[in-house]
């Protein structure tokens, strides 16, 4: 974790990009970025000279294991309790907190708390930044939830019949991929039949699976703390005339996108090139999520490539590629596959089959 810790720090330091002394991590997975320490609970200070990780007595011993590289602190209470006077000892004048994880009213409290020699200043970003390129053992840990997912689908796939229920479908494939090695899954599994697949975030239901509907399956396996997102959509029995016309829509745009995005392309141009096809294809109005996002120890994080997205494509980022096509009453279509940019342009790492 070292390197990453120096990354850090020549951002924040060296470059004196936010011109601070140092910063307050406490959101989760930048928690383990930065310092492999997986508790549910605790904070990294984070400086020029030193790398602190407070945390409570639950996570003593676990902090000591995780993480050798930093200095463990433990505290008692919420950070307005111990935060200043650790401020103080190291003399930091102006310390980052992360705002879109920080609570507001943790937030209101620290600034009543630090003192007349320390100032809180609110940041976003920052380590995400540094998450979104990924170094090869998270290339490498993404590829292993990347192959349990395209195994358990296909195993899954092979045992979807008419009249199992969306929820039993559901627990079969979550099941799958726990039994190929995957830890607690990403995001739960969505099994949309029918209308039902019309809405992107379905929740599985009762409704029994029936021929000739489109079928919208989503899953994602975690290992070691990295995730994987797969999405088909497949029909049992004969389908009906709109189906076909509109899968073939969807991975074109998706092909389209995989063809022909390139390092250095904002988030809205990748989003772009699969919207446009969708959108000379009758359905623009009915494609209203954006073109995928990236993946890594959360299952949406940097980059997104949607309307809007300043985010730049880089060599190393690895994000999904999903458009979908949803028609009220009738149901949708999305597929989605993980990739990652490799020397300029997008190599697919999902291999789970998309047309018999």
């Amino acid at each position: 974790m070292t390197y990453r810790l120096e990354r850090l720090r020549q951002r924040l330091f060296e470059n004196g990009e936010e011109g601070l002394d140092a910063i307050l991590i406490s959101q989760g997975e930048n928690r383990r970025y930065l310092s492999g320490f997986t508790g549910s609970a605790g904070f990294l200070l984070i400086s020029e000279q030193s790398a602190i990780l407070a945390t409570d007595f639950r996570y003593v011993e676990q902090a000591k294991s995780q993480a050798p590289g930093f200095e463990l602190f433990q505290t008692e209470g919420d950070p307005p309790r111990w935060l200043p006077d650790l401020l103080s000892s190291l003399e930091v004048k102006r310390v980052g907190v992360e705002a879109n994880d920080l609570s507001f009213a943790t937030y209101r409290k620290l600034v009543a708390a630090k003192g007349e020699k320390s100032e809180i200043v609110p940041t976003e970003g920052i380590v995400e930044s540094l998450r979104a390129v990924k170094d090869d053992e998270e290339r490498e840990l993404i590829m292993k939830a990347v192959d349990i997912s395209d195994a358990s689908f296909e195993e899954f796939s092979s045992l979807l019949h008419p009249g199992m229920t969306e929820k039993e479908a559901a627990w079969e494939i979550e099941k799958s991929l726990r039994e190929k090695g995957s830890e607690n899954v990403p995001f739960d599994v969505i099994v949309a039949s029918g209308p039902n697949s019309a809405l992107p975030h379905h929740q599985p239901t009762d409704r029994a699976l029936l021929p000739g509907e489109p079928v919208v399956i989503d899953v994602g396996a975690r290992v070691n703390g990295y995730s994987s997102d797969l999405s088909r959509t497949i029909c049992m029995g004969n389908e009906d005339k709109n189906f076909g016309k509109i899968y073939d829509l969807v991975l074109g745009a998706q092909l389209t996108a995989i063809a022909t995005i390139e390092a250095g392309m904002s988030g809205e141009q990748a989003d772009s090139l699969a919207r446009t096809v969708i959108e000379q294809g009758g359905y623009g109005e009915n494609f209203g999520h954006g073109l995928g996002h990236g993946i890594g120890l959360s299952a949406h994080e940097a980059p997104r490539l949607g309307r809007g997205s300043e985010d730049v494509l880089a060599e190393g980022m690895v994000f999904t590629i999903e458009p979908g096509v949803y028609i009220n009453g009738w149901g949708g279509v999305r597929i989605e596959d993980v990739v990652v940019l490799e020397q300029g342009r997008v190599k697919v790492l999902s291999k789970a089959k998309k047309v018999d």
